[in-house]
C-alpha cells in the first residue's frame, strides 16, 4: 500500500495541501470493502440504532419509540442490516408473544465512541456549517 499526496479536486474547498493530510491508496476490492462499511455506520438509522443500544439490549419495540421518525420497516432493515455486519446480536426468548431483544456486539460496541465523537462534532459545528450554507446559497442565487 503506498502512501501518496494528491491535489484536491478542482473546485473543492480544502486540499490534502492545505491540511497536511496524506491520502493512502489502496486496492479496488479493499476501497469498496471500506465503502460498503461506512455506509453502514454512517446511515442515519444505523448510527441511532447504536446509539439507542448504547446502554443496553433493547426490544424492538422500545427501540421504535426511542428512535422518533423510523418506519417499521426501516427499523427491521437496519437491524438485519447491523445484524448481518456483526454489530448488533438478535436474541429471541420462546414465549408468548416471543421476546426478542437487540443489543450491541463487542464489534458494535467499538463504533459507539467513533459515533458519539462524529455526533459531538456536529453539535458544536452546526452553526458553522448552516453559516456556510447560507453564504453558499445565497451565492447561487
Amino acid at each position: 500500500m503506498a502512501t501518496v499526496t494528491r491535489p484536491a479536486q478542482e473546485g473543492t474547498f480544502l486540499s490534502d495541501r492545505d491540511t497536511g493530510v496524506t491520502l493512502e491508496v489502496h486496492d479496488a476490492p479493499q476501497c469498496m470493502a471500506v465503502n460498503d462499511i461506512l455506509a453502514r455506520v454512517g446511515d442515519k438509522w444505523s448510527v441511532r440504532v447504536v446509539l439507542a443500544l448504547t446502554d443496553g439490549s433493547q426490544r424492538f419495540n422500545q427501540l421504535r419509540r426511542d428512535i422518533p421518525g423510523v418506519s417499521q420497516r426501516m427499523l427491521t432493515r437496519t437491524l438485519r442490516g447491523l445484524e448481518r455486519d456483526g454489530l448488533v446480536s438478535r436474541t429471541v426468548t420462546p414465549s408468548v408473544p416471543p421476546r426478542v431483544d437487540y443489543a450491541l456486539t463487542a464489534l458494535g460496541r467499538s463504533l459507539c465512541d467513533p459515533v458519539a465523537r462524529l455526533g459531538n462534532w456536529a453539535i458544536e459545528n452546526i452553526g458553522k456549517v448552516e453559516a456556510a450554507r447560507a453564504v453558499f446559497d445565497g451565492e447561487q442565487d
